[in-house]
């Protein structure tokens, strides 16, 4: 089984990116075979800053390795270093209809939200499914919000084979219920465009802020409270073990607990929970040269795959 999933580098990982893509992504490693890219060339739909693409590049790398990335077990490579993707994406792009690429809830939200159309924010989900087709990948840990964009693989993958001969596997989205959204400090979906989320290395200070500032009702300190309609409880219980979200549920129930209260029990669980992470973290920024050179291995690997696929495509399609 051969796992594959990918990240933007386009500004500091946060809790949804942790706990949608990562930790699923971390657990499979030790299931299957697994590539895990940071999607750079992705990026660029919404980062036009050279130094911040690098920088964040490097801070995503060093984030998954703090939190438990095998570089023994997983594949882990920029997207750059990958140009057979690319080339890839222009083949797949011959056999994926306009309509498809119109009908993607990705798109036409971050339109909604005012960034400026692009024809590669349009064709983002064809680039996607390059980076997932290319290594024959059997399952993508996604969130909920990525899941049409493995969906639009499968489609495309399907009409390619069709058209063109058996060269695709088809994936599947594996997608854990339990943490599909997590909610930002808005209670809306978390997310670095909105500037709703908490940072997983964040600085003490500000994530406290960011913490005690998420959006509650006006129910009184005494009065009971539905824990499953506060945002505080439900990026709580991604934490807690089921003595802990008990415990803080019946507080909820029984009034006299606050959510200022709460959102205190909420800090201290998520820094007490990061804390190995940022000490290995300190490590590894002390070793650069080390995390430069998994990704060195990782694209070379990677890029041997690709290749296998790539020139299966081409063979297919006659332009071998």
């Amino acid at each position: 089984m051969r796992i594959l999933s990918g990240i933007q580098p386009s500004g500091k990982l946060h809790l949804g990116n942790y706990f949608g893509m990562m930790k699923p992504a971390l657990e499979l490693q030790k299931e299957g075979d697994a590539f895990l890219f940071i999607a750079n060339y992705h990026a660029l739909t919404s980062v036009s800053d050279a130094a911040m693409i690098r920088k964040a590049t490097m801070d995503v790398a060093l984030d998954f390795l703090a939190c438990g990335l095998d570089a023994e077990k997983t594949v882990f490579f920029k997207q750059s270093d990958v140009p057979e993707v690319t080339e890839l994406s222009w083949l797949l792009s011959v056999v994926t209809p306009m309509g498809l690429l119109e009908r993607c809830h990705s798109y036409k939200d971050k339109i909604a939200k005012g960034i400026p159309p692009s024809h590669a924010l349009f064709a983002y989900p064809v680039l996607m499914a390059a980076d997932i087709l290319a290594y024959q990948s059997n399952i993508v840990p996604v969130g909920r919000d990525q899941k049409q964009h493995v969906e639009v693989t499968r489609d495309i993958a399907i009409k390619f084979n069709n058209e063109f001969g058996q060269v695709f596997t088809i994936p599947e989205p594996s997608i854990r219920d339990s943490v599909a959204m997590v909610k930002g400090i808005d209670g809306e979906k978390m997310s670095k465009t909105y500037n709703n989320h908490i940072e997983i290395f964040g600085d003490e200070k500000e994530t406290r802020s960011r913490i005690m500032s998420i959006k509650t009702d006006s129910t009184k300190l005494e009065d009971p409270k539905d824990p499953e309609k506060c945002s505080v409880f439900a990026i709580y219980r991604l934490f807690a073990n089921d003595s802990e979200r008990k415990a803080m549920e019946d507080r909820y129930r029984n009034g006299g607990y606050g959510y200022g209260d709460a959102k205190k029990a909420l800090f201290e669980a998520m820094w007490s929970y990061f804390e190995p992470f940022r000490r290995k973290r300190k490590e590894l920024q002390n070793d650069i040269y080390y995390v430069e050179e998994v990704l060195r291995k990782g694209g070379e690997r990677a890029g041997a795959e690709a290749a296998k696929t790539l020139n299966a495509a081409r063979r297919a399609m006659g332009i071998d």
